[in-house]
């Protein structure tokens, strides 16, 4: 397999290092649909054989199947320069089995509930040990907090979280058990809320600052090349439509729904930009965001050898800059937002 020339980059104010392209394991979870152990521990392989370094996983994918599957796969590898991050704020208890929960089709008989309190998040801490068979995370983030995951219950839940939970964080990190925090969420704007209670050495933000969206762009990516938080990006295609384009059988899924009009049409834009330059769609959204100062590393979701070299293949391709220019010229994303080329690197 060809490996990655990607950049190695520092998190934030830690020591850590990571490069460009991480993976995200929510695949290992059976998201969607079902993939085999075999099929697993060759994915995480290739990620390994390839140069990817940087593993992000959860309790949450799977119902503690991924935390396993990848496990099995770091177990063997300790010492060898690896950085791992799974999540806090849920916490799983035994269920019963059922063929689909939470969109993953896992046979772990869990079911998953929010605590954000500091007893929870230690309690989760121990229990991702115990489920990756290992002695060490690298980094714990706060798992989806946020007004579009909890609704009328997100004031409740954030306020547990920061001045009960983020203790729990900071001590972990002072006590040198983990060596860096931060929050895994879907919407900015909590990430940028949370910056006011405490100091997080990064944030892995899906799915809002893409191709398609750079409403981050505002306020809290600036706030985070200020403080030196970095930005690790999840869900660089927002969901899908963003690498299968909007010319599929099928409709094309934004936010893990069908897309709706106003998206396809944005999307149609970029596209047409995309033909006159003949640039493949999935490697302007892969790299686009690596551009940003605050960003360290982009985590698609990956799961076979295949997508693992076709990533590495996009992040590679060579992007000239008049197609850049031509996005911002038609509009289709924002005139001041970083592009590559230009990026000056932070931290």
């Amino acid at each position: 397999m060809k490996n990655t020339t990607s950049a190695i980059n520092t998190l934030g104010n830690t020591t850590l290092s990571v490069g460009e392209l991480g993976f995200g394991c929510a695949p290992l979870g059976n998201l969607y649909r079902a993939i085999s152990n075999q099929q697993a521990k060759n994915t995480l392989e290739a990620a390994w054989n390839s140069g990817i370094r940087l593993f992000d996983t959860a309790p949450h994918y799977g119902q503690g199947l991924s935390e396993r599957r990848l496990g099995d796969l770091l177990r063997q590898k300790q010492d060898q320069g690896y950085v791992l991050s799974t999540k806090v704020g849920r916490l799983l208890r035994p269920a019963g089995y059922r063929a689909q929960r939470h969109g993953f089709h896992s046979p772990m008989p869990f079911d998953s509930h929010y605590d954000y309190s500091y007893d929870g998040i230690m309690r989760s801490f121990e229990h991702s040990l115990q489920r990756l068979g290992l002695d060490r995370i690298d980094v714990l983030l706060i798992h989806d907090l946020g007004q579009a995951t909890h609704g009328a219950h997100h004031r409740q839940h954030f306020h547990t979280c920061m001045t009960s939970g983020y203790k729990a964080l900071d001590a972990l990190r002072r006590d040198g058990r983990i060596k860096a925090i931060g929050m895994g969420v879907n919407e900015y704007q909590v990430c940028e809320a949370a910056m006011a209670h405490g100091e997080f050495d990064c944030f892995l933000l899906a799915g809002r600052y893409t191709l398609l969206e750079q409403g981050a762009l505002t306020s809290f990516l600036p706030k985070c090349v200020e403080r030196n938080s970095a930005v690790i990006i999840g869900g660089p295609f927002n969901s899908g439509i963003l690498a299968s384009g909007t010319q599929t059988n099928a409709a094309p899924n934004y936010n893990y729904q069908p897309a709706p009009a106003e998206v396809i049409q944005s999307v149609e834009r970029i596209e047409a930009v995309c033909r006159h330059f003949q640039v493949p769609l999935p490697a302007a959204a892969l790299q686009f965001p690596l551009a940003h100062p605050a960003v360290c590393s982009v985590i698609p979701g990956m799961c076979s050898a295949e997508q693992i070299q076709q990533s590495i293949d996009l992040l590679s391709y060579t992007i000239p800059g008049e197609f850049w220019a031509e996005l911002k010229s038609c509009g289709a994303i924002g005139e001041f937002a970083p592009v590559p080329g230009e990026k000056l690197r932070c931290g």
